[in-house]
């Protein structure tokens, strides 16, 4: 949608990533939250200080929510792209409540501070407990076994990846 404002948000998350199943559609959503500290060097006391830190609760939905759930864990230093949004739910107590979250795009692990080999999932096959089969390069629950070539399993136009 045209107008719509881009959000990115860098930061760790502040726990596991947590999927279910949306009764009616039967499809995956995640939800986590992407704790983003900015820090500041004090020049007086020659050193660098947090300033206040930014929670930002994120959702994600169908495949890539399972990729999530399966890939990230509490801690993992995150890139997450996407759109704030606004809904209503009522609480278990029957009081409505409002909740701003970012409906996540895209999310990759920051390379910053870390390492990672992506493992590309095949969309055939069928799925194990509601999950989709990692191609070779990956064992059935989508971890990453070391690979000279990641995305070697990818049968299509390379054009098309860029």
């Amino acid at each position: 949608m045209s107008g719509e404002t881009t959000l990115t948000v860098i930061g760790n998350l502040t726990a596991d990533p947590v999927i279910r199943s949306i009764p009616k559609t039967n499809d995956s959503v995640v939800n986590f939250t992407v704790a983003s500290t900015p820090r500041v060097f004090d020049r007086q006391a020659n050193q660098w200080k947090d300033g206040a830190p930014l929670f930002m609760r994120c959702t994600m939905f169908r495949e890539a929510a399972e990729n999530i759930a399966d890939s990230l864990s509490k801690g993992a230093r995150v890139v997450v792209v996407g759109k704030l949004a606004q809904r209503e739910y009522t609480d278990r107590e029957g009081v409505k409540r409002q909740v701003i979250e970012l409906v996540a795009d895209e999310v990759g692990v920051s390379l910053k501070y870390a390492v990672a080999k992506p493992v590309r999932r095949s969309t055939q096959g069928g799925s194990r407990n509601g999950r989709a089969q990692a191609e070779p390069g990956g064992n059935a629950n989508g971890s990453a076994v070391a690979s000279d070539d990641p995305f070697a399993s990818f049968q299509g136009d390379p054009e098309e990846v860029a």
